[in-house]
């Protein structure tokens, strides 16, 4: 938590009522959905609801299909196909199909639809003539039984592998877990496994073992139950988090875990429970785990204490939403509970020790001075290593104020200082003769509409925009520009406008604004030029750059015969825009699937051969075109 506003108290308030109406209707029966695939057999899972994505909570459950595609796909329920939608990403081929309660079920990924829908379907592609198609038919147009084949299994869209997506909503398109209805086809007598746990201090004040900070620890399984070897020592406000994983019977998959309770000295001080998500929450998905450690070592751990601005329904009200204050010179008992849908359950016990914090720890003497410094929430934490044998001072400048910050504790790395920054941003930190400015430009408070400017960027923040306050920093460096850092999670969108020393040379409509996320890696956001600048909307922090794509995509002919034609189309900068096939002068269906960057045909009438002039036009997104021609 950094600043507290009106909106903190309106999510949770929002939470606690919605989590109390997010509930799988008590009138439906537990035998009422069918299992989609081989029903009456024994089934596998590599993917459970609630589970966590990069960037939203997984939505039902994904159902292995034996590493193959093409198996027979049963209606859950009676029903009547309310939507429908064929793509080369998200959930690819999928259907919703809506019952008499109003309940809806997904299947996604599916290699191909059943009929009626699929002829359906292609001759509205060829009316549209566009492969990128949803539609909404009317009531009852398309009417299935329970157990009547709705399609086929497959591995279309951002699938990783053959499987059915399969969920449960209701029409707000909440996602229910699928698993409440205790299909006998899934079988889980198996407890979640912990991996590790965190602690990290909340407070100036608080301490892990005498260090502000974020401390992990691994536990120790005995049985039933998770201990860990060495007893904490800590002081003040503390959050746990947690990365833990459910497995289901003959299954090696990590799934999620359903429900997390802790407990310290007997007192529940958090706890969750994933029965229910809105779609349009599932992206929250960023603060309710450490978005950080997520994005710097590729690990998921869940935050066992709620942040302000987290609106997801999933928590019970608990005192101080799960922080706990650890006092000194007392024995604090620290209860993590975990259960998976079937109620299999692990705990994991350990005791928090209180210890009052001291100056206390060693330093390497470096050859010379260092200083540097961190923001770590609201504190700002500054590491500073003298030669001199008597530890110093770390001096702090906030406009015409000067502070003296003594040594909170050392480590091997130098004296640690701390500093809250709500009681004033600092212009520059001064230790020994080197001076460090932490560059924090502007203090942008969630749940607000801002709009900062300097000679590099122009950022617009909208209400909706952030989880948290945020500490503004903005540079520029060579080609890049940077707005803090990849780190930090957006909610919804905000408005950037790049303004470059120099104008790209050549065709400006060419020259676009691409987020630099790791390594060489490039994602396209586009952007208008107006007045020497470019201005896109992104959902994105950390360093962009603007670059020159005046390179047209890539054809290459696969197959061509009297009933299919296929291509490998690439792009190597913007991505594909669009695409049209004419055969003879008139339109062909391409399908495409983008993981294998394949496109193929598919004839309205499998009578009539393809035969004559081809003419593939395909355009990259800004505009470069490749025409390329053949003949059959």
């Amino acid at each position: 938590m950094k600043f507290r506003f009106f909106a903190a108290s309106f999510f949770a308030f929002f939470s606690t009522v919605f989590s109390a109406l997010a509930q799988i209707p008590a009138d439906v029966p537990l035998d009422y959905f069918l299992f989609p695939i081989k029903p009456g057999q024994q089934n596998f899972l590599s993917g459970s609801m609630g589970e966590i994505r990069p960037s939203h909570f997984h939505g039902g459950i994904d159902i292995k299909t034996d590493g193959v595609e093409g198996l027979p796909v049963y209606a859950a329920a009676d029903g009547y196909v309310s939507r429908y939608k064929q793509s080369s990403y998200g959930y690819g081929n999928v259907v919703y199909l809506t019952h008499p309660n109003g309940l809806v079920t997904v299947y996604g990924h599916l290699q191909r639809f059943a009929e009626p829908i699929a002829g359906f379907m292609l001759r509205k592609q060829y009316e549209y003539q566009s492969f990128e198609l949803e539609l909404k038919p009317e009531k009852d147009i398309f009417k299935f039984k329970k157990g009547d084949i709705i399609g086929y299994s497959g591995n279309t869209g951002g699938s990783g592998g053959p499987h059915l997506h399969f969920e449960i909503r209701d029409k707000d398109d909440v996602q229910y877990n699928v698993l409440k209805f205790k299909f006998p086809e899934i079988q889980d007598k198996i407890a979640p496994t912990i991996n590790k746990i965190a602690l990290k201090t909340l407070s100036i004040d608080g301490r892990v073992n005498n260090e502000f900070g974020r401390f992990e620890f691994v536990p120790t399984k005995a049985g039933s139950f998770y201990s860990l070897k060495d007893t904490v020592f800590a002081h003040g406000q503390l959050g746990l988090e947690m990365m833990a994983w459910d497995r289901l019977d003959k299954a090696e998959n990590k799934n999620g875990v359903q429900q997390v309770d802790l407990t310290v000295n007997g007192k529940l001080v958090y706890s969750h429970y994933i029965d229910a998500i809105p779609l349009e929450k599932s992206r929250q998905v960023s603060c309710h785990i450490n978005y950080e450690v997520l994005k710097r070592y590729g690990k998921s751990f869940e935050k066992c204490y709620v942040d302000d601005g987290n609106g997801l329904p999933i928590y019970s009200q608990t005192f101080q939403k799960g922080k706990f204050y650890i006092k000194p010179n007392t024995k604090n008992d620290v209860v993590l509970t975990l259960k998976d849908t079937y109620q299999n359950t692990t705990t994991l016990r350990f005791t928090i020790i209180g210890q009052k914090p001291q100056f206390a720890g060693t330093t390497k003497k470096p050859k010379k001075p260092q200083l540097d410094f961190e923001l770590d929430e609201n504190i700002l934490k500054v590491t500073a290593n003298d030669t001199a044998s008597k530890f110093r001072n770390v001096e702090l400048f906030v406009g015409l104020k000067k502070y003296n910050l003594l040594p909170s504790y050392a480590t091997a790395a130098g004296t640690v200082h701390l500093y809250d920054v709500r009681g004033g941003i600092p212009d520059s930190i001064l230790f020994c003769g080197i001076s460090k400015k932490p560059g924090i430009r502007q203090v942008v408070p969630y749940g607000q509409e801002l709009s900062y400017t300097d000679n590099h960027v122009n950022v617009i923040f909208q209400a909706n925009s952030l989880y948290d306050t945020l500490y503004l920093k903005t540079s520029q460096d060579a080609d890049f520009f940077t707005v803090n850092d990849m780190f930090t999670p957006l909610f919804g969108p905000i408005k950037l406008t790049l303004k470059p020393k120099t104008l790209p040379t050549g065709d400006l409509s060419k020259a676009s604004v691409y987020y630099a996320g790791w390594g060489k890696s490039r994602g396209f956001e586009g952007g208008k030029w107006e007045n020497g600048t470019i201005t896109t909307t992104t959902k994105n922090l950390g360093k962009f750059r603007i670059l020159n794509d005046t390179t047209a995509p890539t054809v290459k002919l696969l197959m061509k015969n009297k009933d299919v034609i296929s291509f490998r189309v690439r792009d190597d900068l913007s991505g594909l825009a669009s695409y049209k096939l004419e055969v003879n002068g008139k339109f062909v269906l391409l399908k495409f699937e983008h993981k294998k960057a394949l496109m193929w045909s598919e004839k309205l009438d499998k009578k009539v051969p393809l035969s004559g002039d081809v003419v593939l036009r395909v355009k990259d997104n800004v505009g470069n075109e490749t025409v390329y021609k053949t003949k059959i």
